[in-house]
């Protein structure tokens, strides 16, 4: 785009043409950034700097929005419930993921049917998905407890006890994610070169000693993918809170299964207070930027590319 507009100063007719091109080219999408994404993220830090409920004027109250955060524990809880979930997703994600991925990878029949199967939920509403897992998790009828009434579990409370309600949070997260991240893993076992595995064989390694020196460096640089993708996904979970809470407290008893997206609804479209609710949307967004770009500069230590050999 840059470029574009430097070359519009261009000495020749067609340099400027080509400029003018490439500018209406790129425009609709910058357009479509700046408007929606630009203008909100502007429109919400001069938010954060007031006092506003909707029904009365805004009030202008500089910082204090922010210093209210934190000093906040029901945010600090809320952050630490949403570190907990990502500490049960991206390993699980990943692992998961990666192993359907190789097994989907061989030659077996109904593997294109497989594949689908297991993308299905990819595609499914999360709200939909969310109402099901609710009900495969009831203490008496559902389907997890049935399946642990040999061990005398099936009255076990996983969605109205504090200490269990993230885990089927989690358990829905990963069910849902795993056939994209699969999709991922898949393009990238099949990027990697047929002759590095015949040579390996040759020198008689095994299945094992191949997936651990050759698959998992090789895909690296879709293992960072997804641990990224599965980052901010986690930073954004909502739904699955919102959904599977509903038949006792809303976000968990206590605020235990209560995350960071969902922190921001409740105190904007329950308590109405939109300059502190635009206060966590930012502070949000600078947490996932940070983590973000600290996943980036740490991928130099173990993210191996094919080029660098």
């Amino acid at each position: 785009m840059w470029n574009s507009f430097v070359n519009l100063f261009g000495h020749t007719p067609l340099t400027r043409r080509r400029a003018l091109w490439g500018m209406a080219l790129v425009a609709p999408n910058v357009l479509g950034l700046l408007f929606f994404f630009g203008i909100p993220v502007l429109m919400a830090f001069a938010t954060s700097l007031q006092q506003w409920n909707a029904l009365k004027p805004p009030v202008f109250v500089g910082l204090d929005n922010f210093t209210r955060l934190l000093a906040d524990p029901a945010f600090w809880q809320a952050l630490f419930n949403t570190v907990k979930l990502l500490a049960m997703i991206v390993w699980a994600e990943i692992t998961f993921s990666l192993l359907v991925a190789v097994l989907l990878n061989q030659k077996l029949r109904g593997r294109a049917l497989f594949r689908t199967v297991y993308f299905l939920p990819v595609v499914t509403s999360t709200v939909a998905a969310a109402m099901v897992w609710t009900w495969i998790f009831q203490p008496r009828y559902g389907l997890v407890g049935n399946l642990l009434a040999p061990l005398g579990l099936r009255d076990t409370g996983w969605l109205t006890n504090p200490d269990l309600v993230l885990h089927p949070i989690a358990a829905v997260t990963v069910w849902q994610r795993l056939g994209f991240d699969m999709v991922l893993f898949l393009a990238g076992l099949q990027a990697v070169p047929r002759v590095l595995y015949e040579a390996a064989i040759i020198d008689g390694a095994n299945r094992w000693q191949r997936f651990r020196s050759i698959t998992l460096p090789l895909l690296s640089p879709t293992t960072f993918l997804v641990v990224v993708l599965s980052v901010i996904n986690g930073f954004q979970i909502f739904d699955q809170v919102y959904i599977m809470t509903a038949r006792t407290v809303r976000g968990g008893v206590g605020g235990s299964a209560t995350t960071l997206a969902y922190f921001l609804y409740d105190r904007a479209f329950v308590q109405s207070e939109f300059g502190y609710s635009s206060a966590v949307a930012l502070v949000l967004f600078l947490i996932t930027l940070g983590v973000t770009v600290a996943q980036l500069r740490l991928q130099r230590r173990w993210v191996y590319y094919e080029a660098e050999r």
